[in-house]
């Protein structure tokens, strides 16, 4: 590579790299513990979930809670499955129906418990494993600036690593294998964030491809809108299928209630391994009334294996569907596909763990660009007051990355403590870490920083299992024998995390710490 071409490509690595380094270790450091988002979720709640990646299978025993409580009469009824909790998502339309109740041509939305039939709206079910979900995409701050932010940080991102990969090409075999622990400092650093980025390229590459796309496709699809379907956006749903079909509302009523379990049963006895995620009633009550049943197969049987039917009630023919093992299309591999990657969630419990364990050495890999950046810069043929305005600047980076370990672990103790309201958690977590940021910005030292976010944080972690176990009685043993797996993996996950990082300080840590140039 020519020494000019290597230079352009060093330079803009470096600044799209600094630019966004600070961001981008949120969306990693968050991202990593959404890997987990059910399980904490279920940790926080003390529940047990049996059945996964698919709703629960009596239909009926959910209708009839909403029959009791809501006019179901003309209305589109979805029941359908997101996460693996024991809620699951209920949506009511507006009634067709011109004579029904004020109350009934209003949408609803909730959430339904499968055990103890409670209903929560979002902010009644909002908890730690949706906050840390969130906070991975920005989504904190207000839409869709947020949103976007984190597109663009993913898209910069991108261009990072393929910089990245052109600069060490030449090396890219020998360099691997390098590691001087020992070296100055600049060394340390680069072969640090040299190695651990070439062993999580195809991971980060996977995710700022798929983050970019998810979070941007309102812009991409914009100019497609406008010159394809002359702005007529439902047009563009229904092609890409993501809009349900439409069915006349007859006025004539139905002699006894519907009963979906003997449709729902039907489908599984005639597609092995399909997990229902979805049940959409068009026209609840109606002669007209049409049950829609999707999902997938399972992911260890088939990675795109989309499928459904549509029954019309009236006779329970099939007048529509999708077989899942032969009737796949192109368009639907390219919308599961790029969910599944991102998500993480077609290899099993394996394959989260590899994601979480590489979406850390991320972290690393940033924290790494931010210290190479700072030694590179803190030399004596740079004049001294850029030096110190380098300095500032990876001392304040430093200190609002570092400083999310704690406030992480802390934010869990809080919440198993008092609970998991929404103002509480945003509280809890956003004033710890503005705090703790500012604290260790003033203090002006990044080996401190390391040193004491570590011991703090590994300290913090250490006491999650022992919160849970005092506040529930569910301990890990206690968990292990009462087969409550998504509670033993977070209080599992945190033990290890705390050992770990008291680990590095007290046994591996270098004796001597970096200090930044100190300013007036």
């Amino acid at each position: 590579m020519k020494r000019r071409i290597y230079n352009i490509l060093f330079h803009t690595h470096t600044v799209s790299g600094i630019v966004i380094s600070v961001a981008l270790y949120v969306i990693f450091f968050a991202g990593s513990f959404s890997f987990f988002r059910d399980e904490i979720v279920s940790w926080e709640r003390g529940h047990h979930v049996e059945i996964w990646d698919q709703i629960p299978e009596d239909i009926d025993a959910y209708l009839e809670y909403l029959q009791g409580h809501y006019d179901l009469k003309g209305r589109e009824v979805e029941i359908s499955h997101y996460y693996n909790e024991r809620n699951i998502n209920v949506s009511l339309s507006a009634s067709k129906d011109s004579l029904a109740p004020e109350a009934a041509k209003a949408r609803k939305f909730f959430y339904l418990d499968t055990e103890d039939f409670t209903a929560s709206d979002y902010k009644t079910n909002y908890g730690l494993g949706e906050f840390l979900y969130r906070l991975h995409f920005l989504d904190q701050i207000p839409r869709p600036y947020g949103r976007y932010l984190s597109g663009f940080v993913a898209l910069f991102f991108l261009f990072a690593l393929l910089t990245g990969i052109w600069i060490h090409w030449d090396k890219i075999v020998s360099n691997f294998y390098v590691f001087r622990p020992w070296a100055k400092l600049k060394t340390l650093w680069t072969d640090a964030h040299t190695a651990l980025g070439l062993i999580g390229f195809p991971f980060q590459f996977v995710y700022a491809l798929t983050g970019a796309f998810f979070l941007l496709k309102g812009i991409l699809i914009l100019p497609n809108v406008m010159a394809l379907y002359g702005g007529d956006q439902k047009a563009l749903f229904k092609d890409l299928e993501y809009a349900h079909p439409e069915y006349e509302y007859t006025y004539t009523p139905l002699e006894t209630a519907p009963k979906i379990n003997t449709l729902l049963k039907k489908t599984l006895e005639d597609w092995e391994d399909f997990k229902p995620t979805e049940v959409h009633i068009f026209n609840y009550g109606d002669a007209n009334m049409h049950v829609a049943i999707s999902g997938n197969l399972d992911y260890r049987e088939k990675f795109n294996g989309y499928g459904y039917r549509i029954f019309r009630w009236r006779d329970q023919a099939i007048v529509d569907e999708r077989i899942p093992r032969i009737n796949n299309r192109y368009l639907d591999g390219v919308k599961n596909a790029l969910f599944r990657l991102h998500l993480g969630d077609y290899g099993g419990l394996g394959l989260r763990v590899l994601s979480f364990i590489l979406g850390l050495m991320s972290c690393v890999v940033i924290l790494s660009g931010i210290m190479i950046w700072l030694v590179a810069r803190d030399k004596k043929k740079v004049p001294e007051k850029k030096r110190r305005f380098n300095a500032k600047v990876a001392n304040i980076y430093m200190a609002i990355c570092l400083s999310m370990f704690p406030i992480t672990a802390l934010t869990f103790i809080a919440v198993k403590l008092h609970g998991s309201e929404r103002g509480f958690i945003y509280g809890t977590y956003f004033i710890g870490w503005l705090v703790l940021s500012i604290l260790f910005s003033l203090k002006k030292d990044i080996g401190f920083t390391n040193k004491w976010c570590l011991v703090a944080g590994g300290a913090l972690s250490l006491l999650v299992p022992l919160a849970n176990g005092f506040k529930t009685g569910l301990w890990p043993w206690v968990s292990f024998s009462k087969g409550y797996g998504q509670i033993l993996l977070v209080d599992l996950l945190f033990a290890l995390l705390g050992l770990i990082s008291l680990w590095v300080v007290f046994l591996r840590l270098p004796a001597k710490s970096a200090k930044i140039p100190k300013t007036p």
